[in-house]
C-alpha cells in the first residue's frame, strides 16, 4: 500500500521538459544538455546538422528530431513545442548552461504549478572569459506552462503567443550562462546568420534600411553595451562581444537596403 501511495503521489507531480535547437552544436551540446539532465523530458529538434550534434544529443538521453528545412526560429520552436509531453516547458539553446541555482529556481516554479511565464537572465560568456562586469538587464521569457503556450511567431527574435493575455510574469533567480562568441571566426559566421536574419525580419514589416541607419543602430548599440552596460570593465572579450553586436545592427540595416530584393523573395517563399 506504502508503495502505491507513493507512486501515486510521484506521478501527480508537474513535470518539466527542457527543449533545445541544434545546428552544428557538437562542441557545446553536451554541456548544455548535461546541465539540463534534470528533466522529465529533453528534446532536441535539429535543424539538419552536419557534424554529430545528433549522435551526441541521443547519447545524452534527448529525444532528437530533425527538420532540416529551416524556415526560421519560430517554427522551429513551434516543432520542439509539438512534441513536449510535460505540464512545463523551458526553452534552451544549445550555447547554453543552466547554473544549480537556475534549476533549484525552476524546480521550484514547476512545482508551484503557477499560472505565470517565467523569465531568465543571461550571464555572457565570451572568448573564454565569463563577462562579470556585464550589466545587462535584458530577460528573456523561456519558462510556460504548456497548455498556455499557443505558438511562437517570427523568424528571429521570435515571441510567444499565449491562450490568454494577460498573465502574470516573474524573473528566476540564478543565471543561464550564454556562450555567445567563443571564437573570431565563429563570432563572424554568426555576425552573417543574426544580421541576414535581422533584415529579413524588418523586410517582412515593410521597413528600409541604410548606411546611415545603420551605423546609428550599431553605434548605439555599441554605447549602451559598452560604456552604459560596462562592457569596457571585461577587457579584450567585453570589447569584443560589444562590437560584434554593434556590427549586427549595422549590417542588417545595409542589408536591409542593398539586399532588399532577396530578402523580400525570400519572404515570400
Amino acid at each position: 500500500m506504502a508503495e502505491e501511495r507513493q507512486h501515486i503521489s510521484t506521478t501527480t507531480l508537474p513535470t518539466l521538459t527542457i527543449a533545445v535547437l541544434t545546428k552544428n552544436e557538437a562542441r557545446r551540446i553536451s554541456g548544455c544538455l548535461q546541465s539540463a539532465a534534470f528533466a522529465d523530458q529533453l528534446i532536441v529538434v535539429d535543424s539538419g546538422s552536419t557534424d554529430n550534434t545528433r549522435e551526441l544529443a541521443q547519447a545524452h538521453g534527448a529525444e532528437v528530431f530533425n527538420y532540416p528545412d529551416w524556415q526560421g526560429f519560430g517554427i522551429q520552436r513551434n516543432r520542439l513545442l509539438a512534441h513536449a509531453k510535460s505540464d512545463y516547458i523551458f526553452f534552451l539553446d544549445a550555447d547554453e548552461v543552466i547554473t544549480p541555482e537556475l534549476q533549484a529556481a525552476l524546480q521550484a516554479a514547476v512545482r508551484s504549478e503557477t499560472r505565470a511565464v517565467w523569465k531568465i537572465r543571461w550571464r555572457q560568456v565570451a572568448f573564454g572569459r565569463e563577462l562579470t562586469y556585464f550589466r545587462s538587464q535584458a530577460t528573456l521569457e523561456r519558462l510556460f506552462r504548456r497548455d498556455m503556450l499557443r505558438e511562437y511567431v517570427g523568424i528571429v527574435h521570435e515571441q510567444a503567443i499565449l491562450t490568454h493575455e494577460p498573465t502574470p510574469r516573474a524573473v528566476l533567480n540564478g543565471k543561464l550562462l550564454h556562450y555567445s562568441r567563443e571564437t573570431v571566426r565563429g563570432s563572424l559566421e554568426k555576425l552573417l546568420q543574426y544580421s541576414m536574419l535581422g533584415a529579413a525580419k524588418r523586410a517582412e514589416k515593410g521597413k528600409r534600411g541604410g548606411i546611415l541607419r545603420g551605423a546609428a543602430s550599431g553605434l548605439s548599440l555599441f554605447f549602451r553595451l559598452y560604456i552604459v552596460q560596462l562592457g569596457f570593465l571585461c577587457g579584450g572579450p567585453g570589447f569584443l562581444h560589444c562590437f560584434f553586436v554593434g556590427l549586427e545592427g549595422f549590417f542588417r540595416y545595409v542589408a536591409l537596403k542593398y539586399d532588399y530584393d532577396s530578402l523580400t523573395s525570400n519572404v515570400a517563399r
